[in-house]
């Protein structure tokens, strides 16, 4: 079954969290330094936030799916439409470990669908390993927000699957 993912860039954790877990009368699954995270049942939803973006808003969408072969099935939806892929396989970000691909929709909405095969301890292994803070999940995942005329950070353009980061 899929649940439906949205991440926000926020200015201060503590008040969003504040603010959002009135909203969903719930607390967040997840409290890291810079992210938080709900996932909640009614609806079915993986709700992040962190202050690792550029500027406060949407980040990237996404279907977070409970096994490969409906990552799969997502995949070849995407493929069979003819829409640019950027398969980045086996990857950490945001404190998870996952299998994931993105497309970029026409107004350069990232899209994320992933599977999570679980939990790590840092933000994504690859930053931790260069000791270099990434603006989002770069280089290995969340796009951050295009600069005009330019894609989403890590994720498809519509002409080319390639990454900006």
């Amino acid at each position: 079954m899929k649940r439906f993912h949205v991440h926000m860039h926020v200015s201060d954790l503590d008040q969003s969290i504040a603010f959002y877990s009135k909203l969903f009368a719930a607390q967040p699954a997840r409290i890291e330094q810079d992210y938080a995270k709900w996932m909640l049942e009614d609806p079915r939803l993986n709700f992040a936030i962190s202050t690792r973006g550029h500027q406060p808003g949407l980040d990237h969408l996404g279907f977070q799916v409970d096994g490969a072969d409906e990552l799969a099935e997502l995949k070849g939806r995407a493929q069979a439409a003819d829409m640019a892929l950027l398969d980045e396989g086996a990857t950490t970000c945001c404190y998870a470990r996952s299998e994931k691909h993105w497309v970029t929709d026409p107004q350069g909405v990232a899209w994320e669908h992933f599977h999570t095969l679980g939990s790590i301890p840092l933000f994504n292994e690859a930053e931790a390993a260069n000791a270099a803070p990434a603006a989002a999940c770069c280089p290995t995942g969340a796009p951050s927000a295009p600069e005009p005329g330019k894609a989403a950070c890590c994720g498809p353009t519509a002409t080319s699957p390639s990454k900006c980061c």
